[in-house]
Order: C-alpha cells, then structure tokens, then sequence
C-alpha cells in the first residue's frame, strides 16, 4: 500500500555524468530557487529531477539504474514524482517512455522551459549567470559552449547536445563575475570543444579575447581550460597562458589515439605526426604546461600493432595526467557501421596496461616534486588532511596534495605555499611553508 510522503514540495536534483550535466543541474537549481521553490542537490526530496548521462555504455547503465531505484521509491510512496532529463533522456526518449512508462515526463538537453514548466516554474529570461553552484565554494565550472561541429565516429554527443553554440563572451563575463562575487576564486572553462570557441558568433576561432576578458574579474585567482580539440587549436591562447598569471599552466586536450589508420577512421582530422608536433609546440611554449589528455583503446579495427604504436607514443610523451578509456559501440554514430572486433578483455586489458604505464610516469614526475615548493588551493578536509590542489591539477581527476591536519589548520578555498614532503603515484605530502 502506498503511503503519501508528508514532506512539503521539496525538490532533489540528481545529477549523472560530466561537469557539464553539473553545470545544467546547477542552472535549473538557480531558476527553481528564483521561483521561490525549495531545491536541493543530492539529498532528500518528494520530487526528484535525474539529469542524466547517455555518452557510453557504463553512463547509460548508471542512469537507467538510478531512474529505477528512484521509481522503487515513487511505488513505495518515499517520494511523489519523477521527472528524467539530460543526455538519456534526450537520445532515448520513445524508448524510456516504453520502458519506464511510470516516470512522470521525460525531457530533453533542450528543454530547460519545459521541465521547469512541469514543476510548477517559469524560465527567467533575465537570469544570465545565476545558478547554485554544488561545487566547493572556491570553484565553478563555467561552461562557454553548448554542442558539438566535430564528426569524430564513435562520439553520440552531437545526437544529444546538437551544433556548436558559442556563449557571448559579456555574458560569461557577467557570470563569472557573479561568481566571484559568491567567493568563487577558480573558474573551470568547459564546452565539448574550447577550441571552436568563437566560431560560430566571431567568425574566428576567439578563445584567447575570451581570457582576455575573464582575467579582468576582480576575485577570480585561475582559470583552468578543459576540453580543447587538437585539430585547429588557436595558438595565440598559449601566448595569454604566458602573459597572464591567473591563466592555469593546464590544459585538458582529449587526443583518443595515435595510430594514423586509427585517427582516420575515428575521423579526428589529424596525424601523429601533427599531434606530436602540436604537444611539442605547447611544452616549448609554455615550459610548464601540465597537459591533460584521454584515450580510447578496442576501437574497431585496432590491431595489436595499434596498440603498441599507442604505448611507446604514450612512454614517449609522458603525458603529465592520462585517462584511458575502452571503446564504446554507440547506436547512430558513425564507427557503429564498423564491426565492434575487439574483445571485451582485450580492451580491458589494453585500458590497464595503458594505465600502468601512466602510473609509473606519474611517480616518476612526482618524485622529482619532492623538495620543491608550490602554491596551492584548499578543496576539502577529509580525515586527517586537508587535500588541495596545485595550478597542475584539475578536481576530481587529477593528483591531490595531502597536508596533516595535526600540524596545521587551513580552510577551504584559502591558498597557501607548501613545500612536498613525499610523493606517490597521484598524491603529494607537503607542509606549509606560508600562507597569503
């Protein structure tokens, strides 16, 4: 028998995947308050809103599985409505629908009015930049760009997030300035491509005047860049990455492989020899540049040859930071046309040598930090450290710096100077040496 919930009109956003599902739950949270709605991100709720993630097979898996856990507790009476939107919900409507018809309304990436319409809510026009964040307070992601031009063959993001739509550079300069103003001093730019920024509204590739203009806000300490394509990069970034200190000596550049007959199929627009070109005109013009990149191994067609090629181009490169990845077979792409031929524990396998490989670079370079000093920005505490971050590393993903918290008392969002005491593979021990 179910049992209506006594709590009042509470609504949870639940949020799956990427940094830039975060930031479209953190919009919609923002309107909702603007509404005078009570919201909250993660926690408990009679109406719960799931903003979820359909790139690969793992993601789709965990959102489907966590709209049926939510639609358990709507059956239970725990909470009274379900409403699904994102990714999933935008590339597998009809099928959800039939699926999971208990659900009350599905909704697309594109329709934010509509959603909100459903729980009781107007879209306001007005409210450029305004979002509660759920990040810790010192950082925000600050998407720039919607959407996607690229033709990579294994990527569905297009089907799900449409063309590239760049963001006019006032307005993300108003948001972060509101931002700012909420005590936020790290901005993470993120968009499926920085590097087609501009494109589409300028006429050219505008990615730099962007840095230009967000350096200028007062409050702001760095800006860290994610998600830049290799193909067309606009060189002229690293020049402001040069000039400008609160530019992050960082960049997160997804490269997927290295193999020519690979990169071709993938339909990346590159070589190796032009991605190994481009890497070593970003280390020569930017000495410090720690760069951030992604691979795909078991994409079809990759031959052991392939992957060995990959291996020795990744002991070669000594990526500072590396994912890996296995290939997903995603419906309606291009490579779905192509014979998914590589075992699953062939990729798995692949994935983790991959990722040994990584793992020794990372303790060698880490080692080599030993005895050195860096500034650094407090995240969190967790037990008995506080855990920051140099300008070298991103959240969530990259190495941490661990500091007892016996010794010394630091808070969230303050940066200090610390010298490395050890290091591991991806962590950092260090002691302060002083704080601003």
């Amino acid at each position: 028998m179910r049992t209506k919930t006594l709590k009042k009109n509470k609504i949870n956003v639940v949020t799956l995947g990427c940094s830039k599902n975060v930031y479209d739950s953190e919009v919609l949270m923002g309107q909702l308050k603007a509404n005078g709605k009570e919201v909250a991100h993660e926690e408990d709720g009679n109406i719960v809103v799931i903003n979820t993630c359909g790139f690969i097979n793992n993601a789709k898996e965990e959102s489907v599985n966590t709209i049926l856990e939510y639609m358990q507790q709507k059956e239970a009476g725990q909470v009274d409505k379900v409403f699904v939107t994102g990714c999933l919900s935008e590339r597998y409507k009809p099928d959800l629908q039939k699926e999971i018809p208990n659900v009350d309304a599905y909704f697309g990436t594109t329709e934010l009015p509509s959603l909100l319409k459903a729980l009781g809510a107007d879209y306001k026009h007005e409210l450029i930049g305004e979002r509660l964040t759920t990040t810790p307070k010192n950082y925000a992601y600050l998407k720039i760009a919607e959407g996607c031009d690229r033709p990579c063959s294994f990527c569905a993001i297009p089907l799900m997030r449409g063309k590239h739509r760049s963001t006019p550079i006032e307005d993300i300069v108003k948001e972060a300035e509101n931002l700012a103003v909420k005590g936020v001093k790290e901005l993470i730019l993120i968009a499926q491509d920085l590097t087609y920024y501009g494109l589409d509204l300028y006429k050219k590739r505008n990615l730099a005047e962007l840095l230009e203009a967000l350096v200028k806000v007062d409050g702001i300490e760095w800006i860290r860049l994610h998600y830049a394509f290799p193909t067309g990069f606009p060189m002229d970034v690293l020049d402001v990455m040069n000039r400008e200190p609160k530019i992050c000596n960082y960049i997160d550049i997804p490269l997927q492989h290295i193999s020519d007959h690979i990169l071709k199929s993938m339909r990346r627009g590159t070589t190796k020899e032009k991605t190994t070109k481009l890497l070593q005109a970003f280390r020569a013009k930017v000495p410090e540049m720690a760069i951030r990149t992604t691979l795909i191994v078991g994409y079809p067609g990759e031959t052991e040859d392939d992957f060995q090629e990959l291996k020795q181009w990744v002991k070669a490169m000594r990526f500072e930071r590396l994912g890996c990845f296995t290939y997903s077979h995603e419906e309606n792409t291009h490579a779905f046309n192509l014979e998914d031929d590589v075992p699953e524990e062939v990729k798995i396998d692949r994935a983790n040598q991959i990722m040994e490989i990584q793992s020794q670079i990372s303790w060698e370079l880490n080692q080599a930090k030993i005895g050195e000093t860096y500034r650094i920005v407090i995240d969190r505490k967790e037990g008995n450290y506080f855990i920051g971050r140099t300008e070298f590393d991103s959240p969530d993903v990259d190495n941490e710096v661990l500091i007892d918290a016996s010794t010394t008392y630091l808070k969230t969002g303050e940066y200090a100077t610390v010298k490395i005491t050890d290091a591991e593979d991806f962590d950092l021990y260090a002691e302060v040496v002083s704080l601003p």
